[in-house]
């Protein structure tokens, strides 16, 4: 091995008998070296390099299908999120519809139950106007009635005497005895 070993070590000097030694001339000795090195790292590296790249390409691939899979899942999420937001579109949508339909219901419930409350305000204020006025009208009536009952009973006061008194109560008591005689 020691043969090989200076053979590549010094390829271009042969140093005096028996001894080892070093080639300085950089130009013929680094060229040589490189090769040998990279000869032994491709002979001897080659399948630690080889299982390198392919567990290096084996979890790139496996990112790759995880990743597809991944973006398939989102793509199928995506696709229900849409799916759902339609929905929920059109839900409120409707909702939007019925409100106003229900908005304007009410609107006019509210109207009709305005206008059925005056109509029965109003005819409250008829029906309270028409009895003011009768019982106006019969206070008239009242008053009127007892201001000419006052004035017959002070006019047969001042023209009656005692006298014509004594007669008309005579004469009524006459003919109810007339009419007593009748009825038995």
């Amino acid at each position: 091995m020691k043969n090989v070993t200076d053979s590549f070590v010094s390829l271009g000097h042969w140093p005096s008998a028996g001894s080892f030694g070093f080639n300085t001339d950089i130009l013929a000795t680094n060229p040589i070296n490189l090769s040998v090195v990279l000869g032994v790292l491709i002979f001897f590296g080659k399948g630690v390099l080889s299982d390198l790249l392919d567990n290096r390409k084996q979890r790139i691939l496996n990112t790759i299908r995880n990743s597809e899979e991944l973006r398939g899942g989102a793509i199928e999420q995506l696709d229900k999120a849409r799916s759902r937001l339609r929905k929920v579109e059109t839900e409120a949508e409707q909702f939007r519809v019925n409100g106003y339909s229900e908005i304007e219901r009410e609107k006019w419930n509210l109207i009709n139950s305005t206008y059925k409350t005056l109509e029965q305000l109003e005819n409250y204020k008829n029906e309270t106007i028409q009895f003011e006025q009768q019982r106006a009208i019969n206070q008239v009536r009242q008053r009127v009635f007892q201001q000419a009952l006052r004035g017959a009973l002070g006019t047969l006061n001042s023209c009656l005497n005692n006298e014509l008194h004594l007669r008309t109560i005579s004469a009524n008591i006459g003919m109810l005895g007339t009419m007593k005689e009748i009825t038995d």
